[in-house]
């Protein structure tokens, strides 16, 4: 049976690797289901994700579900993993805070799985002690992250900042269930 991942979306300019990573988590006898924040669907159509996954694709804490459900609690229940990556500064600050503000807060506040967090942003960002006072606060909670790379960023200069590499993203999923 396959394992069961949430694969939570932000919006980094880095989507476009989470494109690749469905399908590397595929490979992996590993099913991914994608929830978006509002910001992520800027930069990426969920139909995207969908098409890849295979899999409907969540967005809006309010939007209607298919059948009576409440949808936060019961996707935090069937996954046995909570990934998001690309991570933004924003999304790690509202679960470092406790900010229940959208469908993707929501499920990595009720679900009990282990939840990991790929970090891409820039390197500015990335730094700032609140972000690193953040990622800190989490890690003493149980989360788990993998650390961005030194690379080219979305600014043209070169920093600590951009998302792991796919199959270091893969690897550290397969290790934490």
């Amino acid at each position: 049976m396959a394992k069961k991942i949430i694969l939570g979306v932000t919006a980094s300019i880095a989507i476009y690797k989470a494109c690749d990573l469905i399908g590397r988590l595929k490979d992996n006898n590993i099913a991914s289901t994608v929830v978006m924040t509002r910001e992520s669907e800027e930069l990426i159509r969920p139909i995207v994700f969908q098409s890849l996954s295979g899999n409907k694709v969540y967005r809006g804490l309010f939007d209607l579900p298919e059948a009576w459900e409440i949808e936060h609690v019961a996707l935090a229940r069937q996954a046995d993993l909570v990934l998001i990556a690309p991570a933004t500064a924003n999304i790690i600050a509202k679960i470092s805070a406790g900010i229940c503000d959208d469908l993707l807060t929501c499920i990595v506040s009720a679900t009990k799985a282990p939840v990991l967090i790929a970090p891409a942003m820039n390197e500015g960002m990335y730094k700032n002690k609140i972000t690193q006072e953040n990622i800190r606060k989490l890690k003493s909670f149980g989360y788990k992250f993998i650390e961005p790379r030194k690379a080219r960023l979305a600014c043209g200069l070169t920093g600590v900042g951009c998302l792991a590499e796919v199959e270091e993203i893969v690897k550290q999923v397969k290790n934490n269930f």
